[in-house]
């Protein structure tokens, strides 16, 4: 006889947030667009000498990217200050997932801390639309309690405003370790920490106690150390293709809730080539949530040369990743219910 698998319960709102994120498969392939300070700070890069952005430009570039790009995704995230014009752009089928967190953090205070947008709440957002609400948390496992306590209260804390009001929520842990170069997450050094610290993440807020519905994970490696892959920038190595294939399987075994792959800022061919992987692994993820890898290079054409040849790059360019990515989901993520057995043993209360 076949054991006999305990149906999962969800809350009617949270199942249908996620569902309205997801395409026809139940795979989440969402357009990441929440960047702030971040993409400001690129496109002043990007001009130069020219002048600093204007708010004005960052409404324009937001919007742009949105109306372009959005009917190739199942779902945007994007946040409600720079973006709010960009929602009138967004394709109808769409599913909305609204960022909660401040952008940034404060330098001065150590442990990268979050916070939340103090105008907002969840029950806001849902009535601005939201679907689903996300939240980014920096993480280092190895801290000191009294930093990670405060993150792990903050997590429980907008899992339990979600839950008040049945919206999944999807939180955003991003591993860090200022000890490593100034934090600089782009060493061989921290590149072979990253495995355990991914791992360990996801380990954590897999609990229930946190209220978290879909994990929006990082790569547990960094491909450009990763030996036998076309991604590998050459030099020392932090990992063999199959020690990398290894982690992949690791990570995915720690999560107990569905987890969806971000781009982390890498360029296009290099987060398909992670997914490839992913897929290689068996790894039930189920999708991504991927902004940089697909308009970043839109970034200078903008800033030097303006909103129609913008619009030119995003409907050739911009487009032709957006739907190289979606092939690549197509062939390798599983549906968001797949770590819970199917949708058919769901139990929606």
């Amino acid at each position: 006889m076949r054991p006999v698998v305990e149906k999962v319960k969800i809350g009617k709102g949270k199942f249908e947030g996620i569902q309205a994120c997801a395409n026809e498969k139940g795979v989440i392939a969402a357009l990441a667009f929440d960047q702030r300070h971040t993409l400001r700070n690129a496109l002043d890069a990007a001009r130069g000498s020219k002048g600093p952005v204007t708010d004005a430009d960052m409404y324009e570039f937001k919007a742009a990217v949105v109306k372009a790009l959005s009917p190739y995704a199942s779902s945007l995230l994007i946040d409600l200050g720079y973006g709010s014009e960009a929602l009138k752009g967004r394709a109808p089928h769409v599913g909305l997932l609204l960022t909660y967190e401040k952008t940034g953090y404060d330098v001065t205070v150590k442990g990268r801390m979050p916070d939340l947008i103090p105008e907002l709440s969840v029950r806001r957002l849902v009535e601005r639309g939201a679907q689903g609400i996300k939240i980014l948390v920096h993480y280092n496992p190895n801290d000191v309690p009294e930093i990670n306590e405060v993150k792990k209260a903050f997590v429980e804390r907008v899992g339990a405003e979600c839950a008040a009001v049945d919206i999944p929520l999807f939180l955003e842990p991003i591993a860090y370790d200022e000890s490593i170069t100034g934090g600089d997450a782009q060493t061989l050094e921290f590149a072979r920490k990253k495995p355990e610290y991914v791992i360990r993440y996801m380990e954590e807020f897999s609990k229930p106690r946190y209220g978290v519905d879909v994990l929006k994970v990082e790569m547990p490696v960094n491909m450009k150390f990763v030996n036998g892959t076309r991604s590998f920038a050459g030099g020392e190595a932090a990992y063999s293709r199959e020690e990398a294939l290894e982690h992949f399987k690791n990570a995915a075994q720690a999560a107990k809730k569905p987890f969806i792959y971000l781009s982390a800022a890498v360029r296009g061919e290099i987060f398909i080539e992670s997914l490839e992987l992913a897929a290689e692994a068996n790894v039930p993820y189920s999708g991504v949530l991927c902004g940089r890898a697909t308009w970043q290079d839109a970034i200078p054409i903008y800033a030097n040369e303006g909103l129609p040849a913008l619009q030119t790059w995003l409907e050739s360019r911009g487009v032709e990743n957006i739907q190289a990515l979606n092939a690549v989901l197509n062939q390798g993520a599983q549906s968001i219910w797949t770590l819970y057995g199917g949708a058919e043993n769901l139990e929606v209360v």
